[in-house]
């Protein structure tokens, strides 16, 4: 068992504190879970995310997350970073 440190971004982030969840929250995923059963788990519905971010690394929502991971969720229309 263990657990990830969970970020919403813009709205995500609103919907996620009416939910009750800090930023970050230390969210319990077991042995580890899916971007697709996280937002299951979280009732966010996929349309609502554009992608996900595991430790930094903009991910499918397919990829494995697992305990010690540092998740990030963002909305459609998050500018992607300039440099």
């Amino acid at each position: 068992m263990g657990a990830i440190e969970l970020r919403g971004f813009a709205k995500l982030r609103a919907v996620m504190q009416e939910k009750g969840f800090g930023f970050p929250e230390m969210y319990e995923v077991g042995d580890g879970l899916t971007g697709y059963q996280l937002l299951d788990k979280l009732t966010i519905q996929q349309e609502d995310v554009e992608a996900i971010m595991v430790n930094g690394a903009v991910c499918s929502l397919s990829h494995c997350i697992k305990p010690g991971d540092r998740v990030a969720i963002l909305p459609p229309g998050t500018p992607a970073p300039t440099g």
